[in-house]
């Protein structure tokens, strides 16, 4: 686990529309700048155009340097989108693009989607038999177009281990930091999205669609008891605690954060007691069973259960593979 080279793919000549210019500044902004105060070295990020020719359409065109070929060696290799027209009316992507693609999963890159790129992992056949997904306005033609891809379009994003597609727009950071946590661990990706000023972690597994009728900021917004609830991770928590804490019934409690969160209460206390777990691992030298204990997974067996199924490793090795960093100065108040 490491930084190492991301590789984007720029569709080049086409008159990129301003819409798709967002997935293409998200892995820009979380792999491009350095963050030497994080980890040193971080990402070598490389834009790698596709050589389509002259523009013939509306939108900005761009070039670079570096050219499909320059997706092979790459680490990671990003799929922003790809043109409306190769969705909407399905016309074909360009070979040369999904030959790259192919050529660059043989060499052992990690392939990333974000929104409408998982219709050039599909093309490529590095989807086949695989779970994902993609903006939800779309995946029903992604399923049509590709049957064998097993679309799935309730969720943010979808690790395969070596592929790896998102939802559109903000789900796309999401993926992104995802990947940060994953290379660099979760005490990183925390700084980075603070720095950011986004969420740290939202799951994969959390819902594309969030119920806009809770409201986020009025006197009834679930907030100040879910950052209660995280101040609180080593105490014992309920259902029936928090609710009543948030002056609601479990039943209206259940409900508004289910169509806040797309996740129940008892799967989001697992995930915020996980998040404090990698952390503690982290940032400090406590020993497995403190860390269960701070963050509210109990002993250092239940700590190691939880680790195994939702993480992959047990602490040791997590704790291994990402080696205590020392937290970055605070800055003065005010500033």
């Amino acid at each position: 686990m490491g930084a190492g080279s991301v590789a984007v793919v720029v569709p080049e000549g086409i008159g990129i529309p301003s819409w798709d210019l967002y997935e293409l500044a998200i892995p820009c902004t979380v792999f491009g700048k350095p963050q030497p105060d994080l980890a040193d070295p971080w990402y070598d990020l490389r834009l790698c155009g596709t050589g389509d020719g002259p523009a013939d359409g509306p939108g900005l065109t761009l070039r670079s340097p570096h050219g499909l070929d320059d997706l092979v060696g790459a680490d990671t290799v990003i799929v922003p989108s790809v043109p409306d027209a190769c969705v909407e009316d399905g016309e074909p992507l360009p070979p040369d693009l999904i030959k790259a693609l192919r050529r660059a999963h043989e060499a052992g890159a990690r392939m990333v989607s974000l929104c409408t790129g998982a219709f050039a992992l599909a093309e490529a056949g590095l989807l086949d038999g695989r779970r994902a997904t993609a903006h939800w306005s779309h995946t029903a033609q992604l399923a049509a177009r590709y049957p064998e891809v097993e679309v799935d379009d309730s969720v943010l994003y979808v690790d395969n281990g070596d592929v790896l597609t998102s939802a559109g727009l903000t789900a796309g950071l999401d993926l992104c930091l995802h990947i940060v946590r994953r290379d660099l661990g979760a005490h990183v990706a925390n700084r980075l999205a603070r720095r950011m000023v986004v969420p740290a972690h939202r799951p994969g597994g959390q819902a594309q669609f969030v119920d806009l009728s809770v409201p986020a900021t009025d006197d009834g917004s679930l907030a100040p008891v879910l950052e209660w609830a995280r101040a609180h991770l080593d105490e014992p928590l309920t259902v029936e605690d928090l609710a009543r804490r948030a002056a609601m019934s479990p039943r209206t409690f259940y409900r508004r954060l289910r169509a806040a969160t797309g996740t129940t209460p008892l799967r989001w206390l697992l995930n915020q007691r996980l998040a404090r777990a990698q952390s503690l691992l982290e940032a400090t030298d406590l020993p497995v069973e403190k860390i269960g204990e701070l963050s509210g997974l109990g002993t250092a067996n239940n700590l190691r259960h939880h680790f195994l199924k939702h993480v992959g490793v047990p602490p040791g090795e997590y704790r291994r593979a990402f080696p205590r960093t020392p937290p970055s100065p605070q800055a003065p108040q005010g500033i």
